[in-house]
Order: structure tokens, then C-alpha cells, then sequence
């Protein structure tokens, strides 16, 4: 693995899937994000997984996925049948406001601590 990217708490259990409620509401974080954290809690899962809890289509998060891996900020390696999704937690983030912070910096705020 490069000093640049790094499995971000694998060992986390996958959080659930978003309740319908909550689904329709805004949110302070993008899709991107989202599907960010869901791989950085488990860069095993596959897609389908991540489309649940995120509350979008599976499409739809394939579609993020190949947007953050053409931004450089996860790249996917095979492994047997199923993908391991690494992300670059030195990437910056893209809007002029955020530039100063990382992908790493981002997810450390969101993702709560091991106990």
C-alpha cells in the first residue's frame, strides 16, 4: 500500500441503510461524501451495499466511484471477484472554499473514533 493511500477503519461495522425519512431531507455532506465514508469504513463492500446506505441507486454510486477515481481520490484493484477500494486521504478537497483541507482530514471528522 503507498503512504498515500490507506485502508481508513476497516474493521468498522457497515452502517445501516438510510431510513426513508431521513432520505428525502437535506444534508451537510454530498452523495460524494457519503459514498467516501462508506468505503472508508469497509473498501471491501461491494456497491450495492453502499447504494443502500447512502439512499441513492447502485448506478448512481458506480457513477461516484468512477468520478473519484478519475479525481484520484480511490482507486479499485481486483481482488478474486470483488473490488478493495483504497482511497488517497492526501487528495485535497475540490471547492476553492475546502482546498486547504484532505479526504483524510474530511473522513477523520465524520468517522468516530475506534473505542
Amino acid at each position: 500500500m503507498n503512504s498515500d493511500t490507506q485502508d481508513f477503519g476497516a474493521s468498522r461495522a457497515p452502517a445501516t441503510s438510510v431510513p426513508a425519512d431521513d432520505a428525502a431531507g437535506w444534508t451537510f455532506l454530498s452523495n460524494h461524501t457519503h459514498v467516501l465514508v462508506c468505503l472508508a469504513r469497509n473498501p471491501d463492500q461491494v456497491l450495492r451495499e453502499v447504494a443502500q446506505q447512502v439512499g441513492i441507486t447502485e448506478r448512481g454510486v458506480q457513477r461516484i466511484v468512477a468520478e473519484l477515481e478519475a479525481g484520484g481520490v480511490v482507486r479499485r484493484e481486483r481482488h478474486g471477484r470483488r473490488n478493495h477500494y483504497y482511497l488517497n486521504l492526501d487528495a485535497p478537497l475540490r471547492h476553492p472554499l475546502e482546498r486547504h483541507c484532505t479526504v483524510g482530514e474530511l473522513l477523520r471528522s465524520v468517522i468516530p473514533p475506534e473505542l
